[in-house]
Protein backbone atom coordinates (compact mmCIF):
# COMPACT_ATOMS: atom_id res chain seq x y z
CA UNK A 1 0.00 0.00 0.00
CA UNK A 2 3.11 2.36 0.24
CA UNK A 3 3.46 3.10 -3.42
CA UNK A 4 -0.02 4.42 -3.38
CA UNK A 5 0.22 6.58 -0.79
CA UNK A 6 -1.95 4.79 2.42
CA UNK A 7 0.79 3.00 4.00
CA UNK A 8 -0.65 4.88 7.13
CA UNK A 9 -4.27 3.76 6.43
CA UNK A 10 -3.15 0.12 5.25
CA UNK A 11 -5.38 -1.46 8.28
CA UNK A 12 -8.68 0.24 7.07
CA UNK A 13 -7.91 -1.21 3.41
CA UNK A 14 -6.85 -4.27 4.48
CA UNK A 15 -10.50 -4.44 6.43
CA UNK A 16 -12.69 -3.15 3.45
CA UNK A 17 -10.37 -5.68 1.30
CA UNK A 18 -12.17 -8.53 3.73
CA UNK A 19 -15.57 -6.82 3.22
CA UNK A 20 -15.65 -7.32 -0.33
CA UNK A 21 -14.64 -10.49 -0.20
CA UNK A 22 -17.54 -11.67 2.53
CA UNK A 23 -19.85 -9.69 0.06
CA UNK A 24 -18.63 -11.99 -2.65
CA UNK A 25 -19.00 -15.25 -0.72
CA UNK A 26 -22.53 -14.23 0.01
CA UNK A 27 -23.37 -13.84 -3.75
CA UNK A 28 -24.11 -9.82 -3.15
CA UNK A 29 -22.77 -7.82 -6.01
CA UNK A 30 -20.36 -4.81 -4.32
CA UNK A 31 -20.97 -3.18 -8.10
CA UNK A 32 -24.28 -2.84 -8.81
CA UNK A 33 -26.00 -1.53 -11.98
CA UNK A 34 -29.14 -0.16 -13.72
CA UNK A 35 -29.99 1.95 -10.39
CA UNK A 36 -31.08 5.39 -11.60
CA UNK A 37 -32.00 8.13 -9.03
CA UNK A 38 -35.32 9.74 -9.29
CA UNK A 39 -33.98 13.24 -8.22
CA UNK A 40 -30.72 15.20 -7.40
CA UNK A 41 -29.87 16.77 -4.22
CA UNK A 42 -29.93 19.97 -5.58
CA UNK A 43 -33.51 19.56 -7.43
CA UNK A 44 -34.74 18.52 -3.92
CA UNK A 45 -33.56 21.25 -1.75
CA UNK A 46 -34.65 23.74 -4.83
CA UNK A 47 -37.95 22.20 -4.45
CA UNK A 48 -38.70 21.58 -0.63
CA UNK A 49 -36.25 23.53 1.49
CA UNK A 50 -38.96 26.56 1.61
CA UNK A 51 -41.43 24.19 2.59
CA UNK A 52 -42.61 23.72 6.42
CA UNK A 53 -41.91 20.27 8.72
CA UNK A 54 -45.95 19.84 8.66
CA UNK A 55 -46.28 20.63 4.94
CA UNK A 56 -43.88 17.57 4.06
CA UNK A 57 -45.48 15.45 6.52
CA UNK A 58 -48.94 15.77 4.26
CA UNK A 59 -47.18 15.66 1.09
CA UNK A 60 -45.38 12.57 1.64
CA UNK A 61 -42.85 12.98 -1.32
CA UNK A 62 -41.62 9.99 -2.62
CA UNK A 63 -37.96 10.17 -4.38
CA UNK A 64 -34.76 7.94 -4.75
CA UNK A 65 -31.30 9.37 -4.36
CA UNK A 66 -27.82 8.08 -5.03
CA UNK A 67 -24.41 9.23 -3.83
CA UNK A 68 -21.32 8.72 -2.16
CA UNK A 69 -21.33 8.31 1.90
CA UNK A 70 -19.64 11.73 3.04
CA UNK A 71 -20.34 11.09 6.57
CA UNK A 72 -22.35 9.34 8.94
CA UNK A 73 -23.15 9.49 12.64
CA UNK A 74 -24.56 6.68 14.32
CA UNK A 75 -26.86 6.38 17.08
CA UNK A 76 -27.27 2.58 17.62
CA UNK A 77 -30.87 1.96 15.72
CA UNK A 78 -30.82 4.75 13.39
CA UNK A 79 -27.77 7.11 11.89
CA UNK A 80 -28.18 10.30 9.46
CA UNK A 81 -26.10 9.19 6.32
CA UNK A 82 -24.55 12.31 4.53
CA UNK A 83 -23.76 11.19 0.71
CA UNK A 84 -23.36 13.71 -2.66
CA UNK A 85 -23.76 13.83 -5.87
CA UNK A 86 -23.22 15.73 -8.55
CA UNK A 87 -25.32 18.66 -7.17
CA UNK A 88 -24.41 18.77 -3.48
CA UNK A 89 -25.45 16.71 -0.60
CA UNK A 90 -28.70 15.29 1.04
CA UNK A 91 -29.00 13.62 4.29
CA UNK A 92 -30.63 10.10 4.71
CA UNK A 93 -32.45 9.22 8.12
CA UNK A 94 -31.83 5.11 8.39
CA UNK A 95 -33.84 3.61 10.91
CA UNK A 96 -33.83 -0.50 12.16
CA UNK A 97 -37.36 -0.19 12.37
CA UNK A 98 -37.73 1.52 9.15
CA UNK A 99 -35.69 -0.69 7.06
CA UNK A 100 -36.06 -4.08 8.77
CA UNK A 101 -33.46 -5.97 10.82
CA UNK A 102 -31.62 -7.70 7.75
CA UNK A 103 -31.53 -4.63 5.82
CA UNK A 104 -30.14 -2.52 8.98
CA UNK A 105 -27.63 -5.46 9.94
CA UNK A 106 -26.31 -4.83 5.94
CA UNK A 107 -26.14 -1.62 6.52
CA UNK A 108 -24.07 -1.79 9.60
CA UNK A 109 -22.02 -4.88 8.82
CA UNK A 110 -20.89 -3.48 5.34
CA UNK A 111 -21.45 0.29 4.47
CA UNK A 112 -18.25 2.27 4.59
CA UNK A 113 -17.82 6.43 4.20
CA UNK A 114 -16.82 6.65 0.60
CA UNK A 115 -19.58 4.11 -0.61
CA UNK A 116 -21.95 4.76 -3.61
CA UNK A 117 -25.11 4.08 -2.13
CA UNK A 118 -28.96 4.13 -4.00
CA UNK A 119 -31.58 4.75 -1.60
CA UNK A 120 -35.57 5.47 -1.75
CA UNK A 121 -37.38 7.12 0.85
CA UNK A 122 -39.93 10.11 1.92
CA UNK A 123 -38.25 13.46 1.93
CA UNK A 124 -38.59 15.15 5.33
CA UNK A 125 -37.55 17.75 7.77
CA UNK A 126 -35.61 16.56 11.45
CA UNK A 127 -36.23 18.64 13.98
CA UNK A 128 -33.53 21.10 13.35
CA UNK A 129 -34.95 21.68 9.90
CA UNK A 130 -32.65 20.11 8.07
CA UNK A 131 -34.17 18.53 4.67
CA UNK A 132 -33.48 14.61 4.68
CA UNK A 133 -34.89 11.49 3.22
CA UNK A 134 -36.39 9.08 5.61
CA UNK A 135 -35.04 5.91 3.98
CA UNK A 136 -37.01 3.08 3.27
CA UNK A 137 -34.97 0.83 1.12
CA UNK A 138 -30.71 1.18 1.24
CA UNK A 139 -28.73 -0.57 -1.42
CA UNK A 140 -24.78 -0.56 -2.40
CA UNK A 141 -23.43 0.52 -5.95
CA UNK A 142 -19.96 0.23 -5.37
CA UNK A 143 -17.59 -0.46 -2.71
CA UNK A 144 -15.36 2.02 -2.22
CA UNK A 145 -12.25 0.05 -0.74
CA UNK A 146 -9.75 3.16 0.09
CA UNK A 147 -10.87 5.77 2.98
CA UNK A 148 -10.95 9.10 1.76
CA UNK A 149 -8.92 11.63 2.83
CA UNK A 150 -9.93 14.25 5.72
CA UNK A 151 -8.79 17.50 4.19
CA UNK A 152 -6.06 18.96 2.35
CA UNK A 153 -3.02 21.07 3.57
CA UNK A 154 0.45 21.36 3.37
CA UNK A 155 3.00 20.70 1.11
CA UNK A 156 2.67 16.93 0.94
CA UNK A 157 -1.35 17.03 0.23
CA UNK A 158 -0.76 19.21 -2.48
CA UNK A 159 0.69 16.67 -4.27
CA UNK A 160 -2.18 14.35 -4.03
CA UNK A 161 -4.32 17.36 -4.87
CA UNK A 162 -2.33 17.58 -8.42
CA UNK A 163 -1.74 13.85 -8.96
CA UNK A 164 -4.95 12.37 -7.70
CA UNK A 165 -7.49 15.11 -8.60
CA UNK A 166 -10.49 12.61 -8.44
CA UNK A 167 -10.15 12.63 -4.18
CA UNK A 168 -10.04 16.71 -4.73
CA UNK A 169 -13.10 16.94 -6.25
CA UNK A 170 -14.89 14.19 -3.64
CA UNK A 171 -13.46 16.36 -0.54
CA UNK A 172 -13.50 19.95 -1.96
CA UNK A 173 -16.39 22.04 -3.04
CA UNK A 174 -13.81 24.89 -4.26
CA UNK A 175 -12.52 22.58 -6.80
CA UNK A 176 -15.56 21.65 -8.09
CA UNK A 177 -16.91 25.18 -8.36
CA UNK A 178 -13.42 26.20 -9.92
CA UNK A 179 -14.01 23.28 -12.71
CA UNK A 180 -17.63 24.35 -13.15
CA UNK A 181 -16.74 28.15 -13.64
CA UNK A 182 -14.07 26.93 -16.22
CA UNK A 183 -17.19 24.74 -18.35
CA UNK A 184 -19.14 28.06 -18.08
CA UNK A 185 -16.44 30.03 -19.72
CA UNK A 186 -15.83 27.93 -22.56
CA UNK A 187 -19.65 27.81 -23.51
CA UNK A 188 -19.48 31.92 -22.98
CA UNK A 189 -16.33 31.85 -25.30
CA UNK A 190 -18.10 30.08 -28.02
CA UNK A 191 -21.47 32.06 -27.69
CA UNK A 192 -19.77 34.85 -28.26
CA UNK A 193 -18.19 33.59 -31.26
CA UNK A 194 -21.21 32.18 -32.88
CA UNK A 195 -23.39 35.11 -32.12
CA UNK A 196 -21.11 37.32 -34.02
CA UNK A 197 -21.35 34.68 -37.39
CA UNK A 198 -17.75 32.51 -36.58
CA UNK A 199 -17.52 28.91 -37.57
CA UNK A 200 -16.08 26.84 -35.45
CA UNK A 201 -13.48 24.96 -36.82
CA UNK A 202 -10.47 21.59 -35.86
CA UNK A 203 -7.02 21.80 -37.52
CA UNK A 204 -4.05 19.61 -37.06
CA UNK A 205 -2.36 18.76 -33.78
CA UNK A 206 0.50 17.01 -35.02
CA UNK A 207 2.64 19.15 -38.02
CA UNK A 208 5.10 18.44 -40.35
CA UNK A 209 6.62 21.81 -39.34
CA UNK A 210 6.22 23.50 -36.19
CA UNK A 211 5.18 27.01 -36.53
CA UNK A 212 1.95 29.70 -35.86
CA UNK A 213 4.77 30.84 -32.19
CA UNK A 214 7.74 31.28 -31.24
CA UNK A 215 8.64 28.10 -28.75
CA UNK A 216 9.98 24.95 -28.99
CA UNK A 217 8.14 22.03 -30.05
CA UNK A 218 7.53 18.43 -28.81
CA UNK A 219 8.46 15.71 -31.61
CA UNK A 220 7.32 12.66 -32.24
CA UNK A 221 7.37 10.30 -35.25
CA UNK A 222 4.91 8.57 -37.30
CA UNK A 223 6.57 4.83 -38.45
CA UNK A 224 3.95 4.03 -41.29
CA UNK A 225 5.17 7.67 -43.02
CA UNK A 226 8.69 7.33 -41.33
CA UNK A 227 8.60 11.14 -40.31
CA UNK A 228 9.01 13.67 -37.64
CA UNK A 229 5.66 15.31 -36.62
CA UNK A 230 5.60 18.38 -34.05
CA UNK A 231 3.10 18.68 -31.64
CA UNK A 232 1.50 21.98 -32.36
CA UNK A 233 2.62 24.75 -30.88
CA UNK A 234 -0.38 27.03 -32.14
CA UNK A 235 -3.37 26.37 -34.78
CA UNK A 236 -2.57 30.10 -36.63
CA UNK A 237 -1.11 28.91 -40.21
CA UNK A 238 -3.87 25.89 -40.68
CA UNK A 239 -6.43 29.28 -40.13
CA UNK A 240 -4.93 31.23 -41.52
CA UNK A 241 -5.14 28.57 -44.38
CA UNK A 242 -8.91 28.46 -44.11
CA UNK A 243 -9.59 31.87 -44.26
CA UNK A 244 -7.58 31.87 -47.37
CA UNK A 245 -9.98 29.31 -48.31
CA UNK A 246 -13.05 31.70 -47.80
CA UNK A 247 -13.88 30.89 -44.01
CA UNK A 248 -13.80 34.32 -43.24
CA UNK A 249 -14.60 34.34 -39.44
CA UNK A 250 -13.41 30.73 -37.28
CA UNK A 251 -12.30 30.28 -34.29
CA UNK A 252 -10.87 27.07 -32.84
CA UNK A 253 -10.51 26.20 -28.81
CA UNK A 254 -8.44 23.27 -28.36
CA UNK A 255 -5.16 22.57 -26.82
CA UNK A 256 -1.38 23.55 -27.50
CA UNK A 257 1.86 22.02 -26.78
CA UNK A 258 5.19 23.92 -26.18
CA UNK A 259 8.11 21.99 -24.27
CA UNK A 260 9.30 24.92 -21.70
CA UNK A 261 9.16 24.63 -18.28
CA UNK A 262 6.54 24.51 -16.02
CA UNK A 263 5.46 27.12 -13.30
CA UNK A 264 2.58 28.84 -11.84
CA UNK A 265 1.80 30.01 -14.94
CA UNK A 266 2.65 27.61 -17.75
CA UNK A 267 1.80 24.23 -18.56
CA UNK A 268 3.75 22.14 -21.56
CA UNK A 269 -0.35 20.92 -22.65
CA UNK A 270 -2.62 24.18 -22.39
CA UNK A 271 -5.92 25.08 -23.59
CA UNK A 272 -6.17 28.01 -26.39
CA UNK A 273 -8.84 30.20 -28.05
CA UNK A 274 -7.24 31.56 -31.29
CA UNK A 275 -9.59 33.22 -33.77
CA UNK A 276 -9.74 35.24 -37.14
CA UNK A 277 -11.59 37.88 -38.43
CA UNK A 278 -11.18 39.21 -42.12
CA UNK A 279 -11.69 42.32 -43.05
CA UNK A 280 -10.65 43.72 -39.36
CA UNK A 281 -7.61 45.37 -37.67
CA UNK A 282 -5.83 44.91 -34.42
CA UNK A 283 -7.69 47.84 -33.29
CA UNK A 284 -10.96 46.52 -33.74
CA UNK A 285 -9.78 43.53 -32.44
CA UNK A 286 -8.87 45.59 -28.65
CA UNK A 287 -12.61 46.64 -29.12
CA UNK A 288 -13.75 42.75 -29.37
CA UNK A 289 -11.62 41.71 -26.56
CA UNK A 290 -13.33 44.47 -23.73
CA UNK A 291 -16.34 43.43 -24.92
CA UNK A 292 -15.75 39.65 -24.24
CA UNK A 293 -13.83 39.77 -20.89
CA UNK A 294 -16.58 42.48 -20.01
CA UNK A 295 -19.29 39.34 -21.08
CA UNK A 296 -17.49 36.86 -19.04
CA UNK A 297 -17.67 39.16 -15.72
CA UNK A 298 -21.57 39.33 -15.94
CA UNK A 299 -22.31 36.27 -16.84
CA UNK A 300 -19.69 34.14 -14.44
CA UNK A 301 -19.37 36.71 -11.44
CA UNK A 302 -22.25 38.73 -12.32
CA UNK A 303 -20.15 42.08 -12.05
CA UNK A 304 -17.69 44.05 -14.02
CA UNK A 305 -15.48 43.98 -10.81
CA UNK A 306 -13.21 41.20 -9.75
CA UNK A 307 -10.64 40.73 -6.92
CA UNK A 308 -7.50 38.35 -7.80
CA UNK A 309 -5.03 37.56 -5.00
CA UNK A 310 -6.55 40.31 -2.94
CA UNK A 311 -5.91 43.00 -6.16
CA UNK A 312 -9.38 44.62 -6.79
CA UNK A 313 -9.25 44.16 -11.32
CA UNK A 314 -11.67 47.03 -12.85
CA UNK A 315 -13.17 45.35 -16.22
CA UNK A 316 -15.20 48.27 -17.25
CA UNK A 317 -13.68 49.85 -20.03
CA UNK A 318 -12.08 52.04 -21.85
CA UNK A 319 -8.97 50.11 -21.16
CA UNK A 320 -5.09 51.70 -21.08
CA UNK A 321 -3.44 51.58 -24.82
CA UNK A 322 0.47 52.11 -24.69
CA UNK A 323 2.62 51.01 -27.36
CA UNK A 324 5.56 49.13 -26.28
CA UNK A 325 8.20 51.54 -26.64
CA UNK A 326 6.64 54.23 -24.28
CA UNK A 327 5.62 51.36 -21.68
CA UNK A 328 9.49 50.85 -21.52
CA UNK A 329 10.05 54.37 -20.83
CA UNK A 330 7.50 54.46 -18.57
CA UNK A 331 7.84 51.68 -16.52
CA UNK A 332 11.29 50.28 -16.35
CA UNK A 333 14.37 52.06 -15.58
CA UNK A 334 15.16 53.06 -19.60
CA UNK A 335 14.45 56.13 -19.97
CA UNK A 336 15.68 57.44 -23.04
CA UNK A 337 13.19 57.03 -25.47
CA UNK A 338 15.56 57.97 -28.36
CA UNK A 339 17.73 55.38 -27.84
CA UNK A 340 15.43 52.63 -27.43
CA UNK A 341 16.29 51.49 -31.31
CA UNK A 342 20.07 51.70 -30.74
CA UNK A 343 21.23 47.99 -29.75
CA UNK A 344 24.36 48.91 -27.89
CA UNK A 345 22.43 51.18 -25.55
CA UNK A 346 19.76 48.16 -24.78
CA UNK A 347 22.84 45.49 -24.13
CA UNK A 348 25.19 48.35 -21.88
CA UNK A 349 21.77 48.89 -19.86
CA UNK A 350 20.50 45.30 -19.64
CA UNK A 351 24.41 44.12 -18.87
CA UNK A 352 24.23 47.06 -16.27
CA UNK A 353 20.75 45.42 -14.90
CA UNK A 354 21.94 41.94 -14.33
CA UNK A 355 19.33 41.22 -17.14
CA UNK A 356 19.00 37.94 -19.19
CA UNK A 357 19.91 39.00 -22.11
CA UNK A 358 21.69 37.31 -25.17
CA UNK A 359 24.74 39.43 -26.79
CA UNK A 360 23.50 38.03 -30.39
CA UNK A 361 19.76 38.69 -29.99
CA UNK A 362 18.09 41.21 -32.46
CA UNK A 363 17.49 45.19 -31.30
CA UNK A 364 13.35 44.23 -30.95
CA UNK A 365 14.61 40.97 -28.82
CA UNK A 366 16.65 43.26 -26.48
CA UNK A 367 14.27 45.15 -26.36
CA UNK A 368 11.29 42.86 -25.42
CA UNK A 369 14.04 41.18 -22.28
CA UNK A 370 13.85 44.74 -20.90
CA UNK A 371 9.82 44.49 -21.02
CA UNK A 372 9.34 40.97 -19.78
CA UNK A 373 11.99 41.67 -16.70
CA UNK A 374 10.81 44.96 -15.42
CA UNK A 375 7.22 46.48 -17.30
CA UNK A 376 4.76 43.36 -17.72
CA UNK A 377 4.60 42.72 -13.77
CA UNK A 378 3.38 46.46 -13.51
CA UNK A 379 0.76 46.22 -15.70
CA UNK A 380 -2.27 45.43 -13.28
CA UNK A 381 -5.13 46.82 -14.54
CA UNK A 382 -6.32 45.73 -18.27
CA UNK A 383 -3.94 47.24 -20.45
CA UNK A 384 -3.33 46.98 -24.14
CA UNK A 385 0.51 46.96 -24.84
CA UNK A 386 0.64 47.90 -28.63
CA UNK A 387 2.99 48.54 -31.81
CA UNK A 388 5.58 45.76 -31.12
CA UNK A 389 8.75 45.32 -32.82
CA UNK A 390 8.54 43.65 -36.54
CA UNK A 391 11.70 41.04 -35.61
CA UNK A 392 9.51 39.54 -32.86
CA UNK A 393 6.50 39.60 -34.41
CA UNK A 394 7.49 37.17 -37.62
CA UNK A 395 3.27 36.96 -38.52
CA UNK A 396 2.12 40.26 -38.23
CA UNK A 397 1.22 43.09 -40.87
CA UNK A 398 4.00 45.75 -40.48
CA UNK A 399 3.29 49.51 -39.24
CA UNK A 400 2.62 51.17 -42.21
CA UNK A 401 3.74 54.23 -40.50
CA UNK A 402 6.64 52.79 -38.78
CA UNK A 403 8.18 50.00 -40.62
CA UNK A 404 10.47 48.66 -36.79
CA UNK A 405 7.13 48.13 -35.72
CA UNK A 406 3.76 46.08 -36.75
CA UNK A 407 0.07 46.12 -35.81
CA UNK A 408 -0.05 44.00 -32.82
CA UNK A 409 -0.67 44.01 -29.12
CA UNK A 410 -0.94 42.14 -26.28
CA UNK A 411 -3.42 42.04 -23.69
CA UNK A 412 -1.68 42.20 -20.01
CA UNK A 413 -3.79 41.76 -16.53
CA UNK A 414 -2.17 41.56 -13.07
CA UNK A 415 1.24 41.41 -14.51
CA UNK A 416 0.12 38.03 -17.62
CA UNK A 417 -0.28 38.15 -20.53
CA UNK A 418 -3.58 37.25 -21.78
CA UNK A 419 -4.15 37.31 -25.04
CA UNK A 420 -1.89 38.35 -28.23
CA UNK A 421 -3.41 39.52 -31.16
CA UNK A 422 -2.53 41.43 -34.38
CA UNK A 423 -3.55 42.54 -37.84
CA UNK A 424 -2.22 39.52 -40.04
CA UNK A 425 0.72 39.79 -42.50
CA UNK A 426 -0.63 38.76 -45.75
CA UNK A 427 2.09 39.95 -48.18
CA UNK A 428 3.69 36.54 -49.68
CA UNK A 429 6.60 38.38 -50.01
CA UNK A 430 7.13 39.73 -47.61
CA UNK A 431 6.50 36.37 -45.36
CA UNK A 432 8.81 34.74 -47.04
CA UNK A 433 11.60 36.70 -46.07
CA UNK A 434 10.61 37.00 -42.13
CA UNK A 435 10.48 32.90 -42.74
CA UNK A 436 14.08 33.15 -44.10
CA UNK A 437 14.99 35.27 -41.29
CA UNK A 438 13.64 32.92 -38.68
CA UNK A 439 15.54 29.63 -40.48
CA UNK A 440 18.96 31.95 -40.01
CA UNK A 441 17.84 32.84 -35.91
CA UNK A 442 17.67 28.64 -35.80
CA UNK A 443 20.74 27.85 -37.50
CA UNK A 444 22.30 30.50 -35.19
CA UNK A 445 21.02 28.52 -32.07
CA UNK A 446 17.67 29.95 -31.98
CA UNK A 447 15.08 26.90 -30.69
CA UNK A 448 12.40 28.77 -30.61
CA UNK A 449 12.82 30.04 -34.03
CA UNK A 450 10.42 29.40 -36.61
CA UNK A 451 10.71 27.17 -39.78
CA UNK A 452 10.09 27.43 -43.22
CA UNK A 453 6.92 26.70 -44.10
CA UNK A 454 6.45 27.06 -47.79
CA UNK A 455 3.66 25.12 -47.64
CA UNK A 456 1.32 28.65 -46.09
CA UNK A 457 3.35 31.09 -47.93
CA UNK A 458 1.81 29.15 -51.28
CA UNK A 459 -1.75 29.08 -49.77
CA UNK A 460 -0.88 33.65 -49.22
CA UNK A 461 0.25 33.64 -52.90
CA UNK A 462 -3.44 32.98 -53.66
CA UNK A 463 -4.77 35.78 -51.18
CA UNK A 464 -6.03 35.90 -47.99
CA UNK A 465 -8.16 39.16 -47.01
CA UNK A 466 -7.40 41.49 -44.95
CA UNK A 467 -7.60 40.09 -41.13
CA UNK A 468 -6.92 40.33 -37.83
CA UNK A 469 -6.37 37.21 -35.62
CA UNK A 470 -5.92 36.63 -31.79
CA UNK A 471 -5.11 33.91 -29.27
CA UNK A 472 -6.15 33.67 -25.88
CA UNK A 473 -4.78 31.27 -23.39
CA UNK A 474 -7.83 29.86 -21.38
CA UNK A 475 -6.28 28.24 -18.38
CA UNK A 476 -5.12 31.90 -17.34
CA UNK A 477 -8.41 33.39 -18.24
CA UNK A 478 -9.86 30.86 -15.77
CA UNK A 479 -7.50 31.41 -13.74
CA UNK A 480 -8.35 35.01 -13.28
CA UNK A 481 -11.89 34.40 -12.95
CA UNK A 482 -11.85 32.02 -9.96
CA UNK A 483 -9.19 33.49 -8.07
CA UNK A 484 -6.99 30.79 -8.79
CA UNK A 485 -2.98 31.40 -8.20
CA UNK A 486 -1.58 28.21 -9.91
CA UNK A 487 -2.26 27.05 -13.69
CA UNK A 488 -2.32 23.51 -11.95
CA UNK A 489 -5.56 25.07 -9.74
CA UNK A 490 -7.64 25.31 -13.24
CA UNK A 491 -6.31 22.12 -15.23
CA UNK A 492 -7.90 18.55 -14.33
CA UNK A 493 -4.44 17.31 -14.96
CA UNK A 494 -1.45 18.87 -15.00
CA UNK A 495 1.98 17.51 -15.87
CA UNK A 496 3.46 16.09 -13.03
CA UNK A 497 6.91 14.71 -12.34
CA UNK A 498 6.55 10.66 -12.02
CA UNK A 499 6.27 9.73 -8.17
CA UNK A 500 10.08 8.08 -8.22
CA UNK A 501 11.78 11.52 -9.94
CA UNK A 502 14.76 12.72 -7.63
Amino acid sequence: MEESGWSDQSEQVRVRFEKLSRLKNHNLTPYRNGLSPSHLSTALHLSYDEKSKEELETLKISCSVAGRIMAIRDFGKASFVRIQDRGGMIQLFVQKNQLGPENYTFYKEFLDIGDIIFSKGIVFKTKTGELSVQSDSLELVTKSLRPLPEKFHGIADIEIKYRQRYLDLISSEATKETFRKRSKIVQELRSFFIERDFMEVETPMMHPIAGGATARPFATHHNALNMTLFMRIAPELYLKRLVVGGLERVFEINRNFRNEGISIKHNPEFTMLEFYQSYSTYEDLMDMHESLFQRLGEKVLGSLELTYQGTQIHLKGPWQRIGVEDAIVQYSGFKEHSRLRDRQALLDYGQQKGLRMDPKDTTGGLMMVIFDEEVEAQLIQPTFVTHYPLDVSPLSRRNEKDPFLVDRFELFIYGREMANAFSELNDPVDQKSRFEAQVQAKLAGNEEASDMDADFVEALEYGMPPTAGAGIGIDRLVMLFTDSPSIRDVILFPLMRPHDAS
